[in-house]
């Protein structure tokens, strides 16, 4: 019997989510946690603020993984259509349909109306999924020309059903402002229609609209600030921000900053990298990040653990004289001026 995940299970041990299955490594703030439960308590969906690169997506699919929920991402491009989130029709695919049954005589109106049956042209979209799995996963067998893959849920030795769904919207930023808009009404409801379905469907294997039920669904929206989200859209969520560890104080010998990033490059490695270039890489990013202040592209988290990722394969050795070489690849961006 389904229970609302309280807060404890929101607090994975030592913040720290680790599954090299899924090539997944994060490490949680105790803020991140509170707010990702707060977001899930009131209903709301959770907007995470940050910089290119801090970890606002991982953190996502973290959440996921310590909840033991299915993870559907869709990531928001420029002319990403409110109807793109909840449903793909493929018009092309139907129209080749047509064209190809035109050249076979002989088919009967039966054969036409089952064949050119809008179901078979409709595909589900992010939030189908997310709200209801069930009915998604019948339309997505349904569906003769699949335009998205369908998203992995792996059952595991905690969890050996589908509780619930933690939805990212990647990149709400890059959306033009009628998306969020328009996405108040199926955020606010819990639901949207499927204009291809009917709702009197003797059958009643769809239903429509499409409901979610709120105990099962958590919503995390980022965005990198390239551009302001609409005001109503914003207040209709809860505001989290990731920032990386700035501090220059020392724990130990190490500054705070330098701990931050090594004990992340540690998660995602351990003994495959040499002590000493995790710190020194640490070093090398901070040089860069402080040097290009007023970069558009200033090192961050994922530059980190991309120079990390590329000298894993390397002995130690070698990987304490080929880390400067590296690191100019992994952490510059811009043209030397």
């Amino acid at each position: 019997m389904f229970k609302p995940p309280k807060l404890q299970q929101f607090l994975p041990p030592d913040f720290r989510i680790s599954n090299p299955n899924k090539s997944l490594f994060h490490i949680f703030n105790e803020d991140d946690c509170y707010a990702l439960w707060a977001a899930y308590a009131a209903g709301r969906p959770l907007l995470v603020r940050g910089k290119p690169g801090t970890g606002k997506s991982q953190m996502a699919k973290a959440i996921a993984e310590q909840l033991g929920w299915a993870f559907v991402s869709e990531v928001i491009r420029g002319n990403t259509e409110l109807s793109d989130l909840h449903w793909h029709f493929d018009a092309i695919g139907r129209l080749g349909e047509a064209q190809a049954m035109s050249s076979k005589p002989g088919l009967s109106e039966t054969d036409w109306e089952k064949r050119m049956n809008p179901k078979h042209f409709l595909s589900p979209g992010v939030f189908w999924w997310a709200y209801d799995w069930e009915s998604a996963d019948r339309q997505y067998r349904t569906c003769v020309n699949k335009l998205r893959p369908k998203p992995q849920f792996t059952p595991n030795s905690r969890v050996s059903s589908l509780d619930g769904v933690v939805l990212l919207l990647d990149e709400m930023d890059k959306a033009e402002p009628d998306l969020p808009n328009g996405l108040l009404e199926t955020l606010g409801n819990y639901q949207f229609t499927v204009p291809y379905i009917n709702p009197d469907d003797e059958n009643k294997a769809f239903k429509n609209p499409i409901t979610a039920d709120p105990a099962r669904l958590l919503v995390v929206i980022t965005t990198n600030e390239e551009r302001e989200l609409p005001t109503a859209f914003v207040r209709r969520c809860l505001v989290h921000t990731l920032r990386m560890e700035e501090s220059t104080e020392k724990l130990g010998n190490i500054e705070k900053r330098y701990s931050w990033l090594i004990e992340r490059g540690k998660l995602h490695f351990g003994d495959h990298i040499a002590e000493p270039v995790y710190l020194r890489a640490a070093e090398l990013l901070w040089t860069d990040r402080t040097a290009s202040t007023y970069s558009r592209y200033p090192p961050g988290l994922a530059e980190y653990i991309d120079l990390l990722g590329a000298l894993q394969s390397l002995n130690h050795d070698e990987q304490q004289q080929r880390l400067e070489k590296i690191a100019s690849y992994a952490l510059k961006k811009e043209l030397d001026q």
